[in-house]
């Protein structure tokens, strides 16, 4: 099938070819159809499976024919977690709309907001933004959604997550009922599900793959390592294998900043790129990184949504996700577009239980391995994944069985037994000191 023949018109068609896409892929193919048809969707699908354009696109095509814009309003919001996430849905819709006589503004924080408030004056067509800076725009009157037509959400997962939700929730009350809301992610949770569905009418729901599954073109495995070894065995590994571009997933910021000056004194450029960082250093690291300036990118599970570099060969999990639908968005950063990719997990005893919960969601147990000269004094045990998602119950242990004595008398037993287990009468009195409060002797009389 050709994107010609999902309905979309020749500018757009233009554009799409210029970016090097010949054929649509399978949420493109669904998505594309039930956008323009002005439904409400929920739709997932793995990542880098092109999700962006298949809401996109659509969206351009169906303000291409409506009115302008008005000052300070906005006629399509589209909603995203991260800066990085709303540059990179901002660049696409620029890229997709070259041809056409539409606007985008995107706004997030970690910047200056006059510069993005003097911008909102005109008013926009296209409106991509974070959830926190686009409050701050609204509570200073800076943009309004009277004439809104379609809400995005962009990740919706993480977009309705207790993160997220409060935040959510005050946009939701000042946009017009009666719009078109499209929920874009590659994992739904059932509880996340739920919630969503309050914000659709009568939503097409489309899942393109099996849920919260990573790409098949993407090739996992798991090296055991000793928790205190990491940083080592990771210097080694890029090393050894001659790795000149990889990201790697830490939990934390600190962990993150640790780790490249461990890194960069081993001789190996690293950078970091965490909600600490300001935007300028976020948008300098990640440059240089696609620029091969930067060996080694360490970044937090910000990084996990929004990071779009083309032909990444290696995604590296210094540390597992405490949630593990971050595990499918960590290495969908690799193996994008129908290209092959690698990620690795290095592995320490005591995350075994985290380790279960991703094989349990993606639905396969991962191939251990050891690198000779880092074999861990603990290995990582083989664990056989439960596609419900729950962690195996530990068997009860057998009851012994109740043995009764010949000869004895039941009754007499049952009631010494319970005699034995009648608590005993306690004197709670505080012992008198001796000498204190006793009767004084009478004293007899001198007469």
């Amino acid at each position: 099938m050709a994107f010609s023949s999902l309905g979309l018109s020749k500018p757009l068609l233009r554009a799409v070819k210029e970016q090097g896409y010949d054929k649509p892929s399978p949420i493109q193919i669904q998505g594309i159809p039930a956008v323009l048809a002005g439904k409400d969707v929920m739709a997932a699908a793995q990542t880098g499976t092109g999700k962006t354009a298949s809401f996109t696109l659509p969206l351009l095509q169906r303000l291409e024919k409506g009115r302008k814009a008005g000052a300070n309003q906005a006629r399509a919001l589209v909603l995203t977690p991260t800066r990085e996430l709303a540059a990179q849905v901002a660049a696409s819709v620029e890229a997709y709309g070259k041809y056409l006589p539409l606007t985008s503004i995107v706004v997030f924080g970690g910047v200056k907001i006059n510069p993005q408030m003097m911008r909102l004056r005109k008013g926009t067509d296209i409106l991509v933004a974070t959830p926190g800076r686009l409050l701050d725009l609204y509570n200073q009157k800076a943009i309004r959604f009277d004439h809104l037509e379609v809400l995005i959400l962009d990740e919706a997962d993480r977009m309705l997550d207790m993160g997220f939700i409060h935040d959510i929730r005050k946009i939701m009350a000042f946009l017009p009922k009666k719009r078109q809301t499209l929920l874009f992610s590659a994992t739904f949770s059932g509880d996340i599900r739920s919630l969503a569905e309050g914000f659709l009418h009568k939503p097409v729901k489309i899942d393109v793959s099996p849920r919260n599954t990573a790409a098949k073109t993407v090739k996992q495995s798991v090296f055991e390592a000793d928790k205190s070894k990491k940083t080592a065995l990771l210097s080694h590994l890029i090393r050894h294998n001659d790795w000149q571009q990889l990201l790697v997933f830490m939990r934390t910021k600190h962990g993150a900043n640790r780790l490249v000056k461990r890194l960069d004194k081993d001789g190996i450029k690293a950078a970091a790129i965490h909600g600490n960082k300001t935007q300028a250093a976020r948008t300098r690291a990640l440059a240089d990184f696609k620029a091969g300036k930067v060996r080694v990118l360490v970044a937090t599970d910000i990084a996990a949504r929004g990071i779009d570099i083309s032909d990444l060969p290696l995604v590296v999990n210094f540390e597992l996700p405490n949630v593990p639908e971050d595990y499918v968005h960590r290495i969908g950063r690799t193996g994008r577009a129908g290209m092959t990719g690698e990620a690795i997990s290095l592995v320490s005893a005591d995350e075994v239980k985290l380790l279960q919960t991703i094989e349990n969601l993606i639905g396969q147990t991962l191939v251990r391995e050891q690198e000779v000269g880092f074999v861990p004094s603990h290995s990582v045990p083989l664990t056989k994944h439960n596609p419900n998602g729950n962690m195996p119950k530990r068997p009860k242990k057998p009851k012994k069985p109740k043995i009764k004595m010949a000869g004895t008398n039941n009754n007499a037993n049952a009631q010494n037994k319970s005699n034995k287990q009648q608590p005993k009468k306690t004197n709670n009195r505080k012992p008198r000191r001796k000498g204190f409060g006793a009767k004084p002797k009478a004293r007899r009389s001198s007469s």
